[in-house]
């Protein structure tokens, strides 16, 4: 599918990786969505030391949350980045429980 919200992504995502900021991003299942929010997207920073100014450019786009892609299950990739309120107030929970 052709979903232009997450074409944007993708091609934010490729201009990341065409820099040097990304060392790999991927989208699982991507003929499966009809929208962005429903996106889980994946990726390792080039630079972790720099993974900052990559999660700027990124919050650039509505309802971007990340946190560290623990399960592997559909990638292997360090962390899942996402473009969902519900996925954004989930991983911000999570945050707060382990500054606690």
């Amino acid at each position: 599918m052709n979903v232009p919200e997450i074409r944007e992504a993708k091609e934010l995502l490729s201009k990341l990786k065409e820099k040097g900021q990304l060392f790999e991003w991927e989208l699982p299942y991507e003929n499966l969505l009809t929208r962005r929010s429903a996106a889980i997207f994946f990726l390792t920073p080039a630079n972790e030391a720099k993974v900052d100014e990559v999660w700027n450019i990124l919050e650039s786009l509505k309802d971007f949350s990340v946190r560290p892609n623990t399960e592997k299950n559909l990638s292997q990739l360090r962390y899942r980045v996402t473009f969902s309120a519900e996925e954004k107030e989930k991983n911000s929970k999570m945050e707060q429980k382990t500054v606690s």
